[in-house]
């Protein structure tokens, strides 16, 4: 691995050092996928400064299938090199039927980190998050679940994605409390989703908790994949599995995009690589999870790391056309 010249950042008040960039396996990476493809990409990460990767129980499709694929490329390439690596996964969200195979109870976060454990390959994971909150379970036993993960040897840190404010507060507090604080928060980021601006993301800084971007080109809308004003065939609108929905790619979301693309232009980037440097302008952002769907398009990712500054006037332009939350 590589990783003279690829920049790294504090998370929070920690001692770990992340990689500006991460590479995140919720699409692209399950058996409905490339196998091949996945091995070319995971390795070339790895190879050039990329030792965050990041999972979760139910990222596939078929859930379950990212977590066993990456297991087969770990134990077939990077055994030697679990040193060397930062690896997630999260629990939370439907995975298995019944009543204990979603939400964030202590028995659906334990069961999964066993069943996570087993799918990978692994002895531990460097961190486990929960990975939402699900309004139904008392915060004391999601924190409590997640603390004796970490007590067991399951996860050497936990973090949490995608709490609402207030309980983000009351997690930081419980967990700080019993000495296992926390030490990553992840939350949706982009251009076009800026509501983390206003309190979760300074809440974690306040907290000392890492913060990592997810969704960093809201699921390729930020991409010149849809600047025609039409939906690709292959792309994420147009495939069944996909998040993004049709629905989505509307004519004011493209104006926008649009209007961003031609500054992206003037400072020799793509709209993708101006979308990623722009997440990372600030420093309380400790990484930004990219996917990917080819070594190709990884290593457009990855040149976003020639340009990261921004001038004020060009920031004041991206406030104009992509507004902070009020």
């Amino acid at each position: 691995m590589n990783t003279n010249s690829f920049p790294l950042r504090r998370a929070g008040r920690s001692g770990i050092l992340l990689p500006v960039l991460s590479l995140g396996l919720w699409h692209n990476f399950g058996s409905v996928d490339d196998f091949s493809e996945a091995e070319r990409m995971i390795l070339h990460a790895f190879d050039h400064g990329i030792c965050h990767f990041d999972l979760a129980n139910n990222y596939g499709p078929v859930p379950g299938s990212a977590e066993e694929n990456f297991g087969r490329i770990w134990q077939k390439h990077l055994r030697a090199h679990r040193d060397e690596l930062f690896i997630s996964s999260k629990a939370g969200h439907d995975m298995w039927p019944g009543p204990y195979g979603t939400g964030s109870s202590r028995k659906n976060l334990m069961a999964s980190i066993d069943q996570s454990l087993r799918r990978t390959g692994l002895d531990y994971f460097d961190i486990f998050y929960s990975h939402r909150y699900d309004s139904f379970t008392p915060i004391e036993e999601t924190m409590q679940a997640l603390i004796d993960i970490v007590r067991q040897g399951k996860a050497l840190y936990v973090g949490i994605s995608k709490y609402p404010p207030q309980l983000q507060k009351e997690a930081y507090r419980i967990l700080r409390e019993a000495h296992v604080p926390c030490l990553l928060s992840q939350y949706r980021y982009n251009l076009l989703t800026r509501d983390i601006e206003k309190e979760n993301l300074p809440l974690a800084a306040a907290e000392g908790s890492g913060f990592v971007a997810f969704s960093p080109l809201c699921q390729g809308l930020l991409t010149d994949k849809y600047l025609g004003g039409t939906i690709p065939a292959g792309s994420r609108a147009a495939r069944p599995e996909g998040f993004l929905r049709p629905d989505q790619v509307t004519p004011q979301v493209i104006d926008t995009c649009r209007r961003l693309n031609v500054l992206a232009q003037r400072r020799g980037q793509t709209l993708s690589q101006m979308a990623l440097a722009w997440a990372l302008r600030d420093e309380r952002i400790t990484s930004v999870i990219i996917g990917t769907r080819t070594v190709q398009q990884m290593d457009s990712s990855l040149a976003v790391l020639n340009n990261l500054n921004f001038t004020p006037d060009e920031l004041a332009e991206i406030d104009a056309i992509a507004p902070r939350p009020i």
